[in-house]
């Protein structure tokens, strides 16, 4: 497996309560049968053990949903985006005139996806406005760069290299100004450096390097989710302004 090809064909969420009991219900049926399926199928690349909380959600979106009412439209770049626990939430957040793009490189997840914009009304609402990609990171390219980039990739997964690629294309795709968010599990890369084989134990310390050079230079805020399993971290990161 390539390294373009390691990493997006994990993700978890959970959609946010709608207005209809049953619909939520059947959607989230639906949303954790896809999400299991692939957990099976793809444990090393799916990052979780169950879809991410609604708590972890909000926060995600933190700053988009921060947005002025009166600002200009925006472009959101959302990066695995799985079975659209965090997707449920951005969808409510966009305006006229605002563009969105999802890559996913899971065709489960990204069939999964295409058919809530088709049949669940919140989402339909802003299907032409949405494109859903089939595609590593690496290989996706667009017509300009986003203001927001939000990111489900399980990095601590992934090879130590292929981290610093991710990182150089989440920064390629963002504005001057732009906003990085993203997550991981608390704790998990100092746990696992103690207890993993050495191999391992030089891969997380390696990402904990990348990531860490990031969030020293760039970081401008991050959130403790208690109410997720696992809890997790979200990091948000600013991109300098030229």
């Amino acid at each position: 497996m390539t390294g373009q090809r390691q990493f997006a064909r994990f993700r978890h969420r959970v959609p946010a309560l709608p207005s209809c009991p049953a619909a939520w219900f059947m959607t989230s049926l639906k949303e954790y049968a896809t999400f299991f399926g692939q957990f099976r199928e793809r444990f090393e690349t799916t990052g979780a053990i169950a879809p991410s909380s609604r708590f972890l959600a909000r926060s995600m979106t933190r700053y988009l949903r921060a947005r002025p009412a009166d600002g200009p439209p925006v472009r959101i770049l959302e990066i695995g985006p799985g079975t659209g626990a965090v997707t449920g939430t951005i969808v409510k957040q966009i305006r006229e005139h605002d563009r969105f793009d999802l890559v996913e490189l899971n065709e489960a997840f990204a069939g999964h996806l295409k058919q809530r914009f088709e049949n669940d009304p919140v989402w339909n609402k802003v299907a032409n406005q949405s494109t859903v990609h089939i595609a590593p990171l690496q290989e996706f390219s667009s017509d300009g760069p986003y203001d927001f980039v939000i990111s489900g990739l399980p990095l601590n997964n992934f090879p130590a290299d292929l981290v610093d690629d991710i990182f150089e294309h989440y920064f390629k795709h963002l504005l001057p100004g732009g906003i990085l968010s993203y997550f991981e599990y608390q704790f998990v890369r100092s746990l696992r450096t103690r207890i993993g084989a050495k191999s391992e134990r030089a891969r997380l310390k390696s990402i904990d390097k990348t990531m860490g050079d990031y969030c020293s230079k760039q970081r401008i805020r991050r959130d403790w989710i208690f109410p997720n399993l696992p809890p997790a971290w979200v990091q948000h990161l600013q991109k300098p302004q030229d």
